[in-house]
């Protein structure tokens, strides 16, 4: 059973995305075009799960394999696309600062996705209050049950990432992604 636990932002977290992201370059030269750090980490003031998360970025879906290829030379381990298109999720490396990391290939969903909460969250504080707040709430309320959580956010990132202007169509295929499953 994984834990949820939200904690105050620590500003170390970007002190983290840094190194991480200077590990990751000289292997990914040629192949990615940037390492964006994403999620609630990358926000100040906004509490999240001590987890920094890195959206490697691609230009094409034939670079994927390349980059799997590169990041598997440095000890990641590659777990597929875990069901979202466009986006492959790897284990880190044991001996690494906790981290979730992601390769995307440009303009997949799963990337505006990540990037259109960050950029509302950096540019609305009052939203950024209100989606913290309900992050915190949730890992009280549901400590061992990961799923409840993710579902319990869905409302708010719902008008976080109308905002950041993904379609209705974009919105329904989030919100499938991030349901309990059945």
């Amino acid at each position: 059973m994984k834990q949820v636990v939200v904690i105050a932002h620590d500003p170390a977290w970007l002190d983290t995305f840094h190194a991480l992201r200077a590990r990751l370059k000289p292997a990914l030269a040629g192949i990615a075009s940037r390492i964006e750090h994403v999620g609630s980490t990358a926000i100040p003031g906004l509490p999240a799960k001590p987890i920094v998360d890195l959206d490697v970025v691609v230009g094409e879906a034939v670079d994927v394999p390349r980059a799997v290829q590169a990041l598997e030379g440095l000890g990641y381990r590659h777990r597929g696309d875990l069901g979202i298109v466009g986006r492959e999720a790897f284990h880190a490396p044991a001996d690494s600062t906790g981290h979730h990391l992601y390769v995307c290939v440009e303009g997949c969903l799963a990337l505006r996705n990540h990037l259109a909460v960050r950029d509302v969250l950096l540019s609305d504080g009052e939203l950024a209050r209100e989606y913290g707040a309900k992050k915190l709430e949730l890992a009280r309320r549901f400590p061992n049950d990961m799923d409840a959580y993710v579902e319990g956010k869905s409302e708010v990132l719902e008008r976080i990432l109308a905002r950041g202007g993904l379609g209705q169509a974009d919105l329904a295929t989030i919100e499938r992604a991030n349901r309990r499953p059945q």
